[in-house]
């Protein structure tokens, strides 16, 4: 299987599907009475009103999946336009689909992974600095798409940093481009204040957002609920091994590149912190960057029958855990 996606061969996009399907049998088996969520912050009901329970189980399953797949192909466009794994593949694609499947949580719709469609924009907007000679335009882009993603989950206003991160590791310093990516982010809440303004509710604004919140007490966890990630950590120290034997043997470019892919998925473990009530799908904004970790080593992977049981033990681990 995995040798199938380690090439650019468009009939994956198939298979792509199928292996989607099949990692989240359990919770299709399974579906719930009920589905009612949220996929936008309490004070960006102003500007769009979506109510909780407009998606059943089912669909909230199947868009989920949707959503999923797109994702992994316009991840997939990224990596390969950038050539951030060496070679054109599937790869990406594949372990994004996975990986989105590890969890229950993740399976469904949530404001998280709608909001990856943001990270998954950010990313290709951090590999794009390296090649342009001014970047003020992208940088106020970016500090509106940070700003964007706290309108759908707050915890996305943790990637502001990330801004500031990419231009010490791309650019020599310009006071100007500093100040862009902050002036995109107040761009847009200047804009939703506004509305509130208008509507006599401004209090309401201050009221709902979270704008200062101490650290999270901590949360419990069952390991037995867990042990699915067993198979990741196996792959991600053999992807660290991986990256670090080839790093000095990549352009500046890609080095770079993991260096800020490096941040974004500890900005996205961390920034749990900034959830007034802790879900374990916040996690998904992790899985973009940890998918292109996760590819590199499955792209250079010598020995097949390693890699392909590898990648049939997470597998294996993602559907059984869903039955238990």
């Amino acid at each position: 299987m995995i040798n199938q996606f380690r090439s650019l061969n468009p009939v994956n996009l198939i298979f792509l599907v199928v292996i989607a399907i099949i990692l989240r049998t359990g919770v299709l088996l399974r579906l719930p009475d009920s589905s009612s969520f949220s996929l936008l912050e309490s004070y960006t009901g102003l500007l769009i009103n979506i109510p909780e329970d407009l998606f059943t189980p089912f669909s909230s399953v199947f868009y989920a999946t949707v959503v999923v797949l797109i994702q992994a192909i316009l991840l997939n466009r990224i990596v390969n336009n950038y050539n951030l794994l060496g070679k054109p593949s599937f790869m990406p694609a594949l372990l994004y689909v996975t990986a989105t499947a590890l969890l229950e949580p993740f399976i469904v719709l949530n404001p998280v992974l709608i909001a990856n469609f943001l990270v998954l924009w950010m990313i290709e907007k951090f590999m794009s600095i390296y090649r342009r000679e001014k970047v003020l335009s992208v940088l106020f882009d970016l500090g509106m798409i940070v700003a964007a993603g706290t309108l759908i989950y707050f915890p996305f206003i943790a990637m502001l940093p990330l801004l500031w991160i990419s231009l010490i590791i791309f650019r020599p310093f310009n006071w100007r481009e500093w100040v862009a990516g902050l002036t995109g982010f107040i761009t847009i809440c200047f804009f939703v204040m506004t509305v509130y303004y208008l509507n006599g509710s401004l209090n309401d604004f201050f009221k709902t957002v979270p704008l200062v919140k101490a650290f999270h007490p901590g949360f419990h966890v069952n390991p037995y609920d867990y042990i699915v990630l067993i198979p990741v950590l196996l792959i991600l120290v053999s992807s660290a091994f991986t990256i670090w034997h080839k790093f000095y043997r990549s352009n500046v470019h890609v080095r770079k590149a993991y260096f800020i892919l490096l941040f974004l998925l500890l900005f996205s473990i961390l920034s749990f912190s900034l959830s007034i009530e802790y879900e374990i799908y916040h996690f998904l904004l992790a899985i973009p960057a940890l998918a292109i970790f996760m590819s590199h080593f499955f792209l250079n992977a010598t020995k097949r029958w390693f890699y392909e049981s590898v990648y049939l033990l997470l597998a294996a681990f993602i559907i059984y855990f869903q039955f238990v």
